[in-house]
């Protein structure tokens, strides 16, 4: 509910498959900043406090309503595009009683919840209001032009100003707060009377404003908040707004960047104070990192939970894995899905661990497989080690006990268990269960030939000649 308890709704109008991004997709699905671009959109709208939320799509409707479906979302389904007035039109019969209804587009995923919030409020003032920007060069955006008290007094195509007006620099940036039912009234108004043939919400503004009804100007700080995205250029250039918000907000936060411009990380990140990045880091997904971290040159992490006074060696990768505090992992280590590594353990260069438990204190130093594997405190994993985790058919667990010592070169061919304190010597291929506190040796007696390099070498010079 709006201040002064008012019904606050929006509608979300969601462009569709937008031709110059040279692109199948419907537009809105595009991703911006680790995210679609609409799911943006949506979430500064829900910040905004606005229910319900309405999305008019057009092109693509059931793919954009399939991956961004939402309980608080109703989707109106826009049969032929006919213009900004016809697309609101259609989101009248899901609007009884009055109230506000910000309209926003789809494609304007920069838009923050306090510049939805300041639409309302100035609207509560008159009868609606539109945010406008001020640049220094508008180019062919269509020109406002203000009336005597700084409201609408109405909105001119570039291609139809005149000099004096082409001389004005404020520009419409398609954000609005308008009052409802009365601005249905003014749609059913419009006529298609343009080249396009369309019916045009800011036609339906200005003869609110010719009629006397006050329509309030917000002026946005930031312009590139309104910046709409129509094709691949822009599309990147909103990425980049969007990254260099992120990291301004985590330095203020006291998260050090040592390089901020060769560092990606998306917005949804989160990273505890005292953390230091280092250059080429990349984060993204729900990505948690706690305090005092260290990320050296080239991680990449997705989806990722790291505990307090981690350490990050250069160029590994952590993918949907969990790692807990005082642990250090790498360099080029990879850790995947379903990995969970306690407290105090160290995973070395060249080690690959996929769905698999450490406890805390383990150690794998070098050169290493786990997979589907759950290993007790205090275990050492030597180089070389492979959980021959699948044979063909399905995969296998592999559990190893608290302190067990894996020695070089083990491989252990599941399922099998090592117990508690056992040892493995090393070159050994286990296929039966480790008792605890046992030494397993699985290799071929060691032999000797005397004299064989000699022998060999006397028969190659004989065949030569």
């Amino acid at each position: 509910m709006a201040p002064g308890g008012e019904r606050r709704a929006v509608a979300v109008l969601a462009a569709g498959i937008g031709s110059r991004m040279r692109s199948e997709l419907p537009k809105v699905l595009h991703p911006v900043g680790g995210r679609p671009m609409l799911a943006w959109v949506l979430d500064a709208a829900r910040a905004a406090g606005c229910d319900p939320i309405l999305v008019v799509v057009g092109h693509g409707a059931d793919r954009v309503r399939r991956e961004l479906a939402a309980p608080d979302v109703t989707w109106v389904v826009q049969e032929k595009q006919l213009g900004t007035g016809h697309a609101l039109a259609q989101v009248a019969p899901e609007l009884g009683g009055s109230g506000s209804l910000i309209v926003l587009s789809g494609d304007v995923p920069l838009v923050r919840p306090a510049t939805l919030a300041a639409l309302a409020a100035a609207a509560a003032t008159g009868w609606g209001a539109m945010a406008v920007a001020e640049l220094a060069e508008p180019g062919s955006l269509g020109r406002v032009v203000r009336a005597a008290d700084g409201s609408l007094a109405r909105i001119v195509e570039a291609s139809d100003a005149g000099d004096d007006e082409l001389s004005i620099c404020t520009v419409n940036a398609g954000l609005y707060c308008l009052p409802f039912p009365p601005i249905f009234e003014r749609l059913t108004a419009l006529e298609r009377k343009n080249a396009q043939g369309e019916l045009y919400l800011t036609d339906a503004l200005g003869a609110a404003a010719a009629d006397g009804d006050r329509i309030e100007l917000v002026e946005l700080a930031d312009p590139g908040e309104a910046m709409g995205i129509n094709t691949r250029v822009e599309l990147g250039r909103v990425h980049r707004r969007l990254l260099d918000r992120k990291l301004l907000q985590l330095q203020l936060d006291g998260v050090t960047l040592l390089d901020p411009a060769r560092v990606q990380i998306d917005p949804e990140v989160e990273i505890g104070p005292d953390s230091s990045l280092a250059p080429d880091v990349h984060l993204s997904g729900a990505t948690r990192i706690g305090r005092r971290c260290t990320l050296r040159q080239g991680a990449w992490l997705r989806d990722a939970v790291l505990g307090d006074d981690v350490t990050i060696e250069p160029y590994t990768v952590v993918d949907g894995a969990s790692i807990g505090p005082n642990c250090s992992v790498g360099p080029f280590a990879r850790l995947r899905p379903g990995t969970v590594v306690e407290e105090g353990s160290k995973i070395g260069n060249y080690v690959e661990v996929k769905n698999s438990t450490l406890a805390p204190g383990v150690k794998a130093g070098h050169l290493a497989y786990l997979g589907d594997a759950t290993v007790g405190a205090g275990a050492n994993i030597g180089a070389g080690t492979v959980t021959c985790n699948y044979d063909g058919v399905g995969k296998h667990r592999t559990e190893i006990g608290p302190g067990a010592f894996i020695g070089s070169d083990t491989m252990l061919v599941a399922p099998v268990k090592v117990g508690a304190g056992a040892t493995t010597g090393a070159g050994s291929t286990i296929t039966q269960d480790v008792p605890s506190g046992a030494l397993a040796v699985e290799r071929s007696r060691q032999r000797n030939v005397e004299g064989w390099a000699e022998r060999r070498q006397r028969r190659r010079k004989k065949e030569d000649e």
